[in-house]
């Protein structure tokens, strides 16, 4: 009877083994590159489906202004084409200038003909290259660049593929919101769901504040760029300010290729160097304008990642997805920082993608601390008796 009235045993905690910190750092780095592959693998998927969530919290508070008078799905499709005539828009005013560029092309051929030919002369006579010579190099790189046709040709084809799955993607996406919100509160327990709203909160913001900033800045740089152009007297100048605006939307390298395409343009169109050298102050003056103005202005400020890892993340995103890789990679930078800067144990890792220097780094400020303990510590061992 007494064995049995005694109450069961607490179970043992069971011990948590802890592992070396080599076999974390191997499988956390084998995580990243299986992760990577896989959105390297699934990109004719993934590219059009991240623009499309973009896109889908942009247009996020149209379709909600449009679901106070009209049901969800006609408000979500409204939206969809609202962004859509915009865009064909823009597409058509592009077109007229690449007309206006087209007719210009037979003097553009003839001019680049002389001058590579007086190319070919100076190689001759610097180098002692002979022109038959220089002529079979370069049939050499034609043939092995002949393999880049088709990869043209499959880009055009997957970037209309894109152009038809992102307005579905955006759709469904606008449609599934609560759907999705949802699950993300659910994937987490009820205490941190504060904390849930308040990144899903923040990173929509962020967003739409970089995106809507961007394109802001896009309109106001290809007008600076086009009216410089136009002054400058350079031929289809509104199409070439236009693109570097464009261009511009790509960190730190888009401004570099922005530069060269006027300056090439003039190169080919007219006589001496005056005009390049005008462009080349002209377009630093407009980059100064726009990193020192329009970014910190118009742009939004809560996508804070410093120049170092914006570069690092454009060049890796260009490996991954190419040139929408570029683009997507800041925002989605972002909206990891801002993860990090809410979770306790990664806020050292948000800190060092953002943009504030400390003027005294950690480890100096606990050696002091450490050196004030132990000098205590010493005194207080003299004083005792």
């Amino acid at each position: 009877m007494e064995e049995n009235s005694k109450e069961p045993a607490a179970p043992k905690p069971r011990d948590t083994k802890v592992y070396p910190f080599f076999m974390k750092a191997t499988v956390i780095l084998f995580g990243l590159i299986l992760f990577c592959y896989t959105l390297y693998v699934l990109s004719p998927v993934m590219v059009p489906f991240a623009f499309a969530g973009l896109l889908a919290i942009l247009l996020n508070p149209v379709c909600n202004r449009f679901q106070k008078k009209m049901p969800r799905g006609i408000a979500i499709v409204l939206a969809i084409v609202i962004a859509l005539s915009i865009t064909i828009g823009l597409v058509y005013l592009l077109s007229r200038q690449m007309l206006t560029f087209s007719e210009a092309l037979p003097a553009l051929k003839a001019k680049s003909a002389m001058m590579g030919n007086g190319l070919q002369l100076w190689i001759k006579n610097k180098f002692g290259v002979s022109i038959t010579k220089q002529l079979e190099l370069i049939n050499t790189a034609l043939k092995g660049s002949e393999g880049y046709v088709g990869e043209t040709l499959n880009h055009i084809l997957s970037g209309m593929a894109v152009l038809v799955l992102i307005p579905i993607y955006v759709y469904f996406l606008l449609y599934f919101k609560p759907l999705i919100l949802d699950f993300l509160f659910q994937a987490f327990s009820e205490k941190h769901s504060l904390r849930v709203a308040e990144i899903l909160g923040e990173t929509k913001t962020a967003i739409q504040h970089y995106v809507v900033g961007l394109l802001i800045e896009m309109v106001i740089v290809s007008t600076l760029n086009s009216t410089a152009l136009l002054l400058l007297g350079v031929k289809s100048a509104i199409l070439i300010g236009v693109i570097g605006g464009i261009l511009n939307v790509i960190p730190y390298l888009g401004g570099i290729v922005a530069i060269a395409l006027p300056i090439l343009m003039a190169t080919v169109t007219k006589d001496g160097y005056s005009t390049q050298l005008a462009i080349f102050v002209s377009y630093v003056i407009i980059q100064m304008i726009d990193n020192n103005i329009l970014v910190p202005k118009i742009v939004s400020s809560k996508v804070e990642i410093n120049a170092l890892f914006s570069i690092l993340f454009v060049l890796c995103g260009g490996l991954l997805w190419g040139y929408s890789g570029m683009f997507l990679s800041i925002p989605f930078v972002g909206i990891i920082k801002i993860i990090f800067d809410r979770i306790e144990e990664l806020k050292p890792w948000g800190h060092l993608l953002g943009t504030k220097i400390p003027e005294i780094h950690a480890g100096v400020k606990w050696q002091a601390r450490w050196q004030m303990k132990l000098s205590n510590k010493k005194i207080a061992d003299k004083v005792e008796p």
